[in-house]
Order: structure tokens, then sequence, then C-alpha cells
């Protein structure tokens, strides 16, 4: 149980109401998480709405988005983001053991050159975003647009955001993202 009540979307005017839901069922499942983003109709209106759209303009190959993500919760040991995000990279052709070891990037027998350029792109952005060297960013350049790696960026720094969103509030894994992990291999 997070530590702060579940709003219901019941409690929410149409508009917002219609967002928690829209991304509760569509996006998720993040039920759990949004019911506590709705303390905030801001982050609702604002922060719920544009991951929406940023998944239906499909701006970024999901496959790249789903590692950035599992990445940087990996770093970050989020249970709820990796829980929740796994079965979406295995829908992307990475097994639940290649995930499990996805921070191993440099010899991983299921990464491609791009995946790995997108793991350590990841691991840099989150962790010395300061420090990250022009090589890495022309290797990055050399697969992905300049709206590409703005939001691959947005994304993974994001998603970092997020990890600690939920981990500071305790909130729980959803029964149907346990589920799905399940029966990813997870």
């Amino acid at each position: 149980m997070a530590r702060v009540r579940d709003i219901p979307s019941s409690e929410l005017p149409p508009d917002l109401a219609d967002i928690y839901e829209r991304f509760a069922a569509d996006y998720g499942p993040f039920r759990n998480q949004v019911a506590v983003f709705a303390h905030v109709p801001a982050a609702l209106r604002h922060l719920m709405a544009m991951l929406m759209e940023l998944r239906e303009a499909k701006t970024l190959p999901k496959r790249y988005l789903e590692i950035a993500i599992i990445v940087v919760s990996k770093l970050n040991e989020c249970h709820y983001c990796v829980a929740h995000h796994t079965p979406f990279l295995t829908v992307e052709g990475i097994s639940p053991a290649g995930i499990d070891r996805i921070l191993d990037y440099r010899d991983h027998p299921e990464l491609d050159e791009v995946d790995r350029v997108v793991v350590e792109w990841a691991i840099a952005a989150w962790e010395t975003p300061n420090r990250i060297r022009d090589a890495l960013y022309q290797r990055l350049r050399a697969h992905f647009s300049e709206a590409q790696v703005v939001e691959l960026t947005l994304r993974t720094t994001l998603c970092g955001f997020f990890n600690r969103f939920n981990d500071a509030l305790q909130i729980e894994e959803e029964q149907e993202a346990q589920t799905r992990l399940a029966a990813a291999g997870g």
C-alpha cells in the first residue's frame, strides 16, 4: 500500500478522470501509480498526457525506449518499473534472462550495436550527464535523429524521476503487472 491514499478516478473532474483511466488502462497497467499522481491534478494533465502522446507519436522505436527504461530502473533498483517494463521489452525480442543482465551490455548476446549504444547512453545520461563524451553522443547520432535523441534522453531521465517517485511513496505493483511479468518469464 502506498504511503498516501489512492484517489479513484471517480473523485476527479471528467477531463482528469479520462486521462487517469486512459493511462491506467491503455498505457499501463499503472493504476496504482496514477492513483497516487491524482493528488496533483497538474501531474495527470501534463505528465500522464505527455507520456500517452509520446507513445502515440512513435518517434522513438519502442525497443530502444524500453531498453533505456529498464536500464535506468535497474540502476535505481526500482522493482515497480522493472516489473512493468520487462514484459514490454520481451515483446521487443529480449528474453527475461537477457533483461536480467542488460547492464552487462558490452558482451550481451541479445543486444546489437544500436542496443548497446542505447544502454551506454542511458547509463551516462542518468549517472554522469555532465560528463558524457562527444564520442558517445556521435555514436548515438549515427543511429538516431536529433528528435529521437531528445526523446530518448527525456524518457531516460524522466524514468529516473518515476523510479524515485514510486519508491519514495512505496507504490505497489498491480496484480496485472505481476501476472504479465510471470507470463513473460520474469
